[in-house]
């Protein structure tokens, strides 16, 4: 059975005047029992190549929905995530640039965040309900758990996925899985965003947990520069201390409450701020 989305080895069947017709090594047979065969247009064709020679070939279907071989190389195929850039937006979703002549769809509801003309996005390739291939931002199910990677370890990716209850997931190097785990989740990064993170451990199921946040006597100074950039926000007075909620905490600077404490009192120590009456004010 032929396998759309995907690069198979066919062999020549018959040769036409607009291309040569292609069968599998082993042919399946159709409804009427004839083998099942797929065309390879002439401009496609190999140069002297024959019938009952092998040709590796991508199979999609063209604009007139027909399914349809080509030795050009996709810039995607089934189970393989890639970033492919945005040529155009409709109604019905974006279109992308993949390499072939009919580009690919991409659903307003398969996007986790909404794209624009000249975007890249990191897609895989599904193949919807008419059997037509679209993409998918939704990568998770594509990402590999084999990464080289071991805790303590700076890597790169994209961001594809917000979970109110899990995370931010997160393609490295747009192929290996992982999370920012929501305690970790600090500022404005959301799906679509290009992120620089620290492995802080690797899973037993091979996926990474990450951090965007430096190692904590590291991260405590931004963190104290953070603070007194809010505090400068509320003139002077910041209307809680390390005591208030570690929802209130994180909902208002973006981090732990450990790691609030921790600024917090190192800046008192300083004696940049001072704290009474359940109030923090500058000095």
């Amino acid at each position: 059975m032929f396998k759309i989305g995907e690069k198979q080895t066919l062999k020549v069947a018959k040769k036409v005047e607009f291309g040569v017709y292609l069968e599998e090594l082993n042919p399946g047979r159709d409804e009427n029992g004839k083998p099942e065969r797929v065309l390879l247009p002439e401009k496609y064709v190999p140069e002297g190549i024959n019938v009952g020679d092998e040709a590796e070939v991508f199979l999609y279907k063209d604009s007139s929905d027909r399914l349809i071989a080509t030795t050009k190389e996709p810039l995607l195929t089934m189970e393989k995530p890639g970033r492919l850039k945005v040529s155009q937006v409709t109604k019905i979703g974006a279109f992308l640039s993949w390499g072939l002549p009919k580009e690919l769809l991409l659903p307003y509801r398969q996007q986790t965040c909404r794209v624009k003309e000249g975007d890249e996005v990191l897609v895989s390739l599904y193949v919807d309900k008419s059997d037509r291939l679209c993409a998918t931002m939704n990568v998770y199910k594509n990402l590999r758990t084999d990464s080289p990677y071991k805790t303590g370890d700076e890597v790169s990716g994209a961001v594809y996925e917000d979970s109110d209850r899990f995370g931010l997931f997160v393609a490295v190097d747009d192929i290996y899985s992982a999370i920012i785990p929501r305690k970790e989740c600090t500022g404005d990064v959301k799906p679509g965003d290009n992120i620089k993170a620290r492995v802080t451990s690797v899973r037993d199921d091979g996926k990474l947990n990450l951090s965007i946040r430096e190692k904590s006597y590291v991260q405590m100074y931004p963190d104290m520069d953070k603070i007194l950039e809010l505090l400068d926000s509320y003139s002077g007075v910041l209307p809680f201390t390390e005591k208030a909620s570690p929802e209130v905490i994180k909902r208002e600077t973006g981090m732990s409450k450990s790691e609030f404490k921790r600024a917090v009192g190192h800046l008192y120590k300083e004696r940049k701020i001072e704290i009474n009456d359940g109030v923090i004010r500058k000095i």
